[in-house]
């Protein structure tokens, strides 16, 4: 039968009246088959990219199986591998059960435990909670699991690039056996399939797009630039020519971040109109930051892959890849922060030479290629720095060993051999990895030797250069 309402559910009238308050209609194609599955008490392996309605997917179900206040014991676990989610997947409790009277709470780490302590005493029937939190308030005892009968575990991907395992291990060894498991994951590589063995019994595999696709409602573009100057260049251009409603701008690294902040902010946006959020930055900024930029009083946010799947925004409008996630499924969260909530987005991605190969990996996993656009003739292309063009090509080396271990490293050999003489190689050849003792021989035993066999004076030695070294 299609489902084509809410009301085909048989959900209590509190969430429906809560799920009509907040918009929804009808139901997404990930809702449309896991809430009946949900609802029939299977465990259900949910593969479906962000911005699908995911979460509402498992909590409609969860909602209406706990339906009202009871004792003091949590009945129901949602774990999730950052603060951020955890805040945004507490914040969607709130609205769908507004009428529902249940109690629930976020427990995650970066504050003091008192407040989330003092919560739990008063009683609680749902639990949203970082998989260290979690066991932290456990070992204190203040978390008393017999009364757990479902255990929902979101963005599973990330739980396990993030190292979560040893930990979700412990907390499946302190909840009831007896329960209903959902685990949601955006892809389902190897460690996901391991994971879903162990911790699901029976489930039923529900995947509405193939896995690690990219949404259909984003669109996606990569410009090839030079170096890092002409990125910043590109940025500038971008944000001022199209007046971006709402973006969030991904780097890797958290020193690049604080230069892309400080950049735009002193030449391009308006300082109160961008913020910065990455692992450095306290938890009241991080809330406040994201809070801000839900609220639409910031235009630009720029992040680091910490924020990549905890912000849950209908309107942003772009997402620019300033460098590429060594992760290569973060890409995939990244660009789902926009083209959420059937809005539209596009998702711009900037890329150098030594970026190449992990678009390539990218492309392989989201099953398309991604469009390339000349750069426009307004943007600025900076000459590449010397030192900043060797660490490219070193590491393009770097990734050719990954692919061929039998690959000895062509820049460093180029380097060598159009050194002009044999004593500049020779110095050349001493700063390869492992060359120290071979360098140490050349420089000082041959010299020593020529000097004992001819008798030569060691500045005449010197003087011979390329012969010297010859020999």
């Amino acid at each position: 039968m299609e489902i084509t309402s809410f009301e085909q559910f048989e959900l209590n009238r509190q969430l429906l009246n809560a799920v009509t308050e907040l918009g929804y209609t009808e139901p997404t194609p990930i809702q449309q088959k896991t809430i009946p599955l949900s609802l029939e008490n299977h465990d259900v392996l949910g593969i479906a990219q962000t911005g699908t309605g995911k979460t509402a997917a498992y909590l409609l179900p969860l909602l209406m199986k706990i339906k009202y206040p009871q004792g003091t014991n949590p009945r129901a676990l949602i774990l999730a591998p950052t603060r951020e989610l955890v805040m945004q997947i507490n914040e969607a409790v709130s609205a769908i059960g507004k009428y529902t009277g249940l109690r629930h709470l976020a427990l995650y780490g970066g504050l003091g435990p008192k407040t989330q302590i003092e919560a739990l005493q008063k009683g609680v029937d749902l639990l949203v909670a970082t998989p260290g939190r979690f066991l932290d308030l456990y070992r204190l005892g203040e978390i008393v699991t017999k009364d757990i009968r479902t255990m929902v575990l979101d963005e599973a991907d990330k739980m396990m690039d993030m190292g979560f395992m040893p930990q979700i291990r412990s907390v499946l060894e302190v909840i009831p056996t007896k329960r209903q498991n959902l685990l949601f994951s955006a892809t389902f590589g190897g460690r996901v399939e391991r994971l879903s063995a162990e911790f699901l019994e029976a489930p039923i595999k529900v995947e509405v797009t193939p896995q690690a696709s990219t949404a259909d409602m984003v669109s996606q573009v990569i410009y090839e630039v030079p170096n890092f100057r002409t990125k910043v260049n590109l940025l500038d251009y971008l944000i001022n020519k199209d007046a971006f409603q709402r973006v969030i701008i991904f780097a890797r690294t958290k020193s690049t971040a604080e230069n892309i902040y400080k950049f735009l902010a002193r030449k391009v946006v308006e300082s109160d109109r961008i913020r910065v959020i990455h692992a450095n930055k306290g938890q009241n900024t991080r809330i406040n930051a994201m809070e801000a930029f839900k609220e639409g009083n910031i235009q630009v946010l720029v992040a680091t892959d910490v924020a990549a799947r905890g912000i849950d925004v209908a309107q942003v409008s772009h997402v620019i890849n300033f460098d590429l996630p060594l992760i290569y499924e973060d890409y995939v969260h990244r660009i789902g922060r926009t083209g959420r909530a059937n809005h539209t987005g596009e998702a711009i991605t900037f890329l150098t030479m030594a970026e190449e190969y992990h678009v390539q990996k990218i492309e392989r996993i989201i099953r398309m290629t991604i469009p390339r656009k000349p750069l426009p003739t307004e943007v600025e292309v900076m000459e590449t720095p010397f030192d900043e063009q060797q660490a490219m090509l070193r590491e393009i080396d770097e990734q050719r060993r990954k692919e061929d271990p039998t690959f000895l490293g062509a820049f460093h050999e180029k380097k060598a051999k159009n050194l002009p003489n044999a004593k500049d190689r020779l110095k050349a050849k001493s700063k390869l990895p492992g060359s120290k003792k071979a360098a140490s021989q050349g420089n000082n035993g041959r010299s020593g030797a020529a000097n004992r066999k001819t008798g030569t004076p060691v500045s005449a030695v010197k003087r011979s250069g390329s012969r010297g070294g010859r020999r």
